[in-house]
């Protein structure tokens, strides 16, 4: 059986309760693995200020290919630093 919160494991396995690995994820929940954090770090959340691209990217980057697809990371590092997309404000 697979994790109901796929989206929420990393590729190392250590999130889910069944600690998939990574090549057992859905590319969906890959992708929206890396876009819930970036999301979640670069916005204001009711427990702390955004943190911003910045860190956002250097957190993808840091944990690419242990917590988030290699794959996946540098389509979104594509997306920051060659495409220039910015996190609205």
């Amino acid at each position: 059986m697979q994790c109901h919160l796929e989206h929420h494991e990393h590729i190392n396995g250590s999130r889910c309760p069944d600690a998939l690995p990574g090549n057992q994820l859905l590319m969906e929940d890959r992708i929206l693995a890396v876009a819930d954090v970036v999301e979640t770090m670069c916005f204001h959340r009711s427990y702390r200020a955004g943190l911003g691209p910045t860190a956002a990217v250097e957190e993808i980057t840091h944990h690419r290919g242990v917590l988030y697809d290699p794959e996946v990371t540098d389509a979104c590092l594509v997306l920051f630093n060659d495409k220039g997309y910015r996190c609205p404000s």
